[in-house]
């Protein structure tokens, strides 16, 4: 402990503590007013040679003890710092003293010091760790907080240059025979490009790349260095660090620090530091990469699984109109399809299925009942055959969902459209005549995928100019809503609404039944919904363009 105002003797001579000055084992020295020593003992004499009694401080010891004594012995008493309140610090040689000041009666301090190296170089050292880990915790979460390829890149180039090195580049694998390089200069902004260039050409790179152990950079020549592994405004190359980006199982590309020429070599613990950071960048780019891909898998699957756009095909006007069971969704167990005819003048045939169960796993199996029937297409006249391969197809399915559906095959005749309607398990479709009438088609059978052998009945139907007929799942008809909450859309409900649509263009029926439906469910919980409408062209066409719109009509 160093000794203070209050237990320090007036003479030179008294003890510190148990020992007198002279034999103190660390330095005092003590000087007058005029920054003159008056006292130095043994171990005060090591630290600054040359000090001793009568000798100028500012000949003997640093600047920094200097301007310390100067402020306490200023001649203005109100302007000295209070007495232990204001301890000095600074180098002596390669060492670091702090000097504590003790102001006595007669216008002299006594200066304590103590060597402090190693506390310093300890404080110093859990400072650089503090600010290691702050970067890398700010590093993660800017990296985590983006599934984009293209950002992590940029986000570890920019990180990296100003605060790992001068410059930094990020190498992606490979894409063909061009390397994607994110390339940043301290300060500046990520560049990117497309090096067609060979890895094998800088030594550790090829092996960074397939993440291999990094090269010690003290191997690596800058003057070796290719032009395109400079980045513009770096200038001459010095010391290079190159460093793999570790991924979840695959290498996510390689990261070179670069320092510029006359710059300091990278010590081993900062190699090992960038390691930690490309740890992290590494994870956080793999991460992305592998969420792109299953983004673009999924986007890829999900345009097979969506319902297709309808339009009037071979002179009969379709319209379609679906929405999933949640609103995160995109598909689910209802569907449907239009399959034109081949020859001029044959049937098309039209599916709207609904399989049992809801979201993505029903979405698959709606995937393989469409697939199956697009094979079954040159049997499609016959209905009952179709859906009977169709029910042994998901009888020998493991883990088989069963389903409803039913079926239509349109032909145009004149200016009629003669209708086949099978239905397997499923609602019979409703006839909306141009006067308003609502008729049920009159079609029934077992559902498809539950019993070795289904039973159906078909029915056959004419639709007048002006005639529609509406397919839908039960999942409008099922709709629970209205005022209360929980009452049931209903078959009635639906035919009103219906009769409300008399000669409407088909897409129009559509979104007047799924506006119908969406208020009457409002935030609730419903069920899948699928409706689809066939229509027979209305009379007096006025115009229409290729066939792929309704024209216009008059009544």
């Amino acid at each position: 402990m160093v000794p203070s105002a209050e237990t320090t003797e007036t003479t030179p001579d008294s003890p510190a503590g148990d020992l007198p000055w002279s034999q103190a084992p660390y330095p005092v020295l003590v000087a007058d007013a005029c920054a003159v020593v008056v006292h130095a003992n043994e171990a005060a004499g090591l630290v600054f040679p040359g000090v001793h009694p009568g000798s100028a401080l500012a000949e003997t010891v640093p600047g920094w003890l200097v301007a310390a004594h100067a402020r306490h012995t200023c001649p203005v008493p109100a302007q000295r710092p209070p007495a232990g309140a204001s301890t000095a610090q600074g180098p002596v040689g390669d060492r670091s003293y702090e000097a504590h000041p003790t102001p006595r009666e007669d216008g002299t301090v006594v200066w304590w010091l103590v060597d402090d190296t190693d506390h310093r170089l300890a404080r110093e050292a859990l400072r650089a760790e503090r600010e290691r880990t702050e970067f890398l915790v700010r590093s993660s979460n800017l990296l985590l907080s983006s599934l984009n390829l293209e950002r992590c890149m940029d986000v570890t180039a920019q990180m990296a240059a100003d605060h790992l090195a001068d410059a930094a580049l990020v190498i992606a694998p490979a894409e063909g025979y061009e390397l994607p390089v994110v390339a940043c200069v301290r300060g500046g902004s990520p560049a990117v490009s497309r090096a067609a260039v060979d890895p094998t050409g800088v030594p550790g790179l090829a092996e960074a790349l397939q993440g291999f152990p990094p090269v010690p950079s003290r191997w690596l020549d800058p003057s070796a260095a290719p032009a395109w592994l400079v980045p513009d405004g770096l200038g001459a190359v010095g010391p290079i660090v190159i460093t793999p980006l570790p991924g979840h199982g695959v290498p996510a590309g390689a990261l070179v620090l670069l320092r510029g020429e006359g710059g300091s070599a990278f010590t081993e613990g900062e190699e090992v530091f960038a390691r930690l950071f490309a740890a992290r960048a590494g994870a956080a780019m793999s991460a992305a990469r592998l969420y792109a891909e299953q983004a673009s898998l999924t986007d890829t699957l999900m345009r097979e699984l969506l319902p297709p756009s309808l339009r009037q095909v071979c002179g009969v006007e379709y319209a379609g109109g679906y929405r999933p069971s949640k609103e995160h969704e995109r598909v689910g167990g209802d569907f449907y399809d239009v399959h034109p005819a081949v020859d001029e003048g044959a049937p098309s045939l039209v599916v709207l299925g609904d399989v049992c169960g809801k979201g993505l796993e029903a979405a698959m199996m709606t995937g393989k009942i469409r697939n199956t029937l697009h094979a079954l297409l040159p049997m499609a006249d016959d209905h009952h055959r179709v859906l009977s391969l169709l029910n042994t197809s998901l009888l020998n399915t493991e883990n088989a969902r069963f389903a409803t559906m039913v079926l239509a095959s349109a032909a145009r005749d004149g200016n009629a459209v003669r209708l086949r309607l099978t239905s397997a398990g499923h609602p019979a479709p409703l006839i909306l005549r141009s006067d308003g009438r609502v008729e049920e088609a009159r079609t029934r059978g077992t559902l498809v995928g539950a019993l070795p052998e289904i039973t159906t009945e078909t029915a056959r139907v004419t639709l007048s100019p002006g005639d529609t007929c509406v397919l839908y799942t039960d999942g409008i008809s099922e709709a629970r809503g209205g005022p209360m909450g929980g009452v049931m859309f209903g078959e009635e409900r639906l035919r009103r609404a219906l009769s409300e649509c008399a000669a409407m263009p088909a897409e129009a029926v559509v979104e007047h039944v799924q506006m119908l439906t969406s208020e009457w469910v409002g935030t609730g919980r419903h069920d899948d919904m699928a409706v689809v409408v066939i229509a027979a062209p209305r009379t007096h066409h006025l115009s229409a363009v290729d066939g792929h719109t309704r024209g216009r009509f008059t009544a």
